[in-house]
């Protein structure tokens, strides 16, 4: 269980955790309000997703409210991610609500709005019947429902049902075949945007990536406000997957719709693929979906579930989610706890040092990168109690932590917009504090910060990064081993 905030004492301002990976959880009915947030915080919960597919603005404004009055009372920053709808493709509407579609049957979708039968139904989505073609799949309600194209015409697609079943209103279409012509964000998107933008979201969740200008697009929209993470849940995004981190600023593995449109064996070589090159550009990589599925009705997980979430861990993902497990579930407090003793245990295992760095970051040949790599070197090396980073942007932290050092981060920053925003950053525990002018004053609140939080104690070393001059974005390049003595708390602010 994470440690509670002493507010006696001068030590561990704020809650520390000993575990490294984040727990990203989604907010909803079951999970809202100020006193179930403030568990979910101690309880091991680092960020919170609020879902913009639920919900409306007044609701989410008031969610956002109740995050920032606990972040402020137990004196953490937080992540708040709002996570944009994306567009949904459905079919129409059938007689009495519901269908049957015959293993091995004919089946029609046309642009006919009159209800369905068994025999056809509405595709109401006309920029499709150019598309498709023969041979194509379109998987329906989660792919409970597989079609294949057999002839597709101007006005109807005759399909094949590879496997049928109970179909009724307004079931979700996927087209894992083709790029959809449809635009990463809908009309709802944009205005959700633009509130999550006003109410101050440090992270915005793009759904239905499929190219690198749906981000590109995304991020226009923003307007330099809170950072861009793209889902990666379409197939056409994992073949653009280098350019599409490139133009992120953090990547989620939705495992959703990227195992419905997918065959289930091919999700788990992917999200190992995407961690890796996520944690190769040295950004954010966040493993999502049903890992914890079972604990929206029962109180304990699935022993699957757990080596689930074991192994993102053992991979180095940044964070780990909790979607209706927190937000809808009956043991949202519950599915924190366990969540934060899986990766604890993960991580005091003897192996994860080895297994985490499986997976290659070589350093850019850069001056920054390279005293990057030396901090993880350092304190692999030497008995170095944290590694204190000095930022504005984030991206000396977002280096360090690339590396997956075994000594912890304490990232000190002059942003309040940074601090929150790093609360999804693998190891980064991060204060917000008041920017320095001086190498010596860098040391002396280096040393004072790290007895504050606990970072050590008399006789303690550890390593600092920064970069001179102070308050330049970009200009990481001096390392310094310093000894704490104890008393600097003692000394003036």
């Amino acid at each position: 269980m994470a440690n509670l905030p002493n507010r006696r004492s001068p030590h561990h301002r704020g809650i520390k955790r000993a575990r490294k990976v984040k727990i990203l959880a989604t907010l909803g009915p079951a999970s809202r309000d100020k006193e179930t947030i403030a568990k979910l915080l101690r309880a091991g919960a680092d960020a919170f997703r609020v879902n913009m597919s639920h919900g409306d603005h007044e609701t989410h404004r008031e969610t956002i409210a109740n995050i920032r009055a606990v972040e402020k009372d137990l004196m953490r920053p937080v992540a708040v991610l709002c996570d944009l709808q994306g567009p949904k493709l459905r079919v129409g509407q059938f007689e009495g609500g519901k269908a049957f579609i015959r293993h091995g049957a004919h089946f029609t979708l046309d642009r006919n709005p009159e209800p369905g039968n068994d025999d056809r139904v509405c595709l109401p989505h006309p920029e499709l019947f150019g598309l498709l073609q023969k041979g194509q799949r379109l998987l329906i309600d989660d792919g409970k429902l597989r079609l294949v194209v057999i002839r597709a015409e101007p006005d109807a697609i005759l399909c094949s049902a590879e496997v049928g079943g109970p179909i009724s209103d307004r079931k979700g279409v996927n087209i894992p075949d083709a790029i959809v012509p449809v635009p990463a964000l809908t009309e709802k998107d944009r205005r959700d945007l633009a509130f999550a933008v006003q109410e101050g979201a440090d992270w915005i969740g793009l759904s239905f990536v499929q190219r690198p200008e749906d981000v590109a697009e995304a991020r226009r929209l923003m307007g330099g406000h809170g950072a861009l993470m793209a889902k990666i849940e379409k197939p056409a995004a994992v073949e653009s997957l280098n350019e599409i981190i490139e133009l992120s600023d953090g990547i989620m593995v939705a495992r959703g719709d990227l195992g419905v449109e997918l065959n289930p064996e091919e999700v788990p070589p992917i999200q190992k693929r995407i961690i890796e090159m996520t944690r190769g550009h040295g950004k954010p990589v966040v493993v999502a979906t049903q890992m914890l599925e079972s604990m929206i009705t029962s109180p304990s997980p699935t022993r699957a579930e757990v080596s689930d979430v074991a192994n993102a861990v053992y991979d180095g993902a940044d964070a780990v989610m909790l979607s209706a497990e927190t937000a809808a579930g009956q043991w949202p407090v519950e599915a924190v706890t366990i969540m934060d003793r899986i990766a604890s245990q993960v991580e005091g295992d003897s192996t994860y040092n080895a297994r985490v760095h499986l997976a290659q970051t070589p350093p850019d040949a850069t001056t920054a990168d390279a005293l990057s790599a030396s901090c993880a070197t350092i304190a692999d090396t030497l008995p170095i109690e944290g590694i204190i980073v000095f930022t504005g942007s984030g991206g000396s932290a977002r280096r360090v932590a690339r590396e997956r050092p075994a000594a912890p981060m304490l990232v000190l920053t002059p942003s309040q917009k940074t601090a929150r925003r790093l609360a999804l950053l693998w190891g980064a525990h991060t204060v917000s504090t008041r920017d320095i002018g001086s190498f010596e004053e860098m040391i002396a609140k280096g040393k004072r910060m790290a007895l504050r939080h606990g970072f050590g104690a008399g006789g303690s070393r550890l390593v600092t990064l920064a970069g001179v001059p102070f308050g330049v974005p970009g200009s990481t390049n001096l390392l310094h081993v310093v000894t704490l003595t104890g008393n600097e708390l003692d000394t003036p602010k």
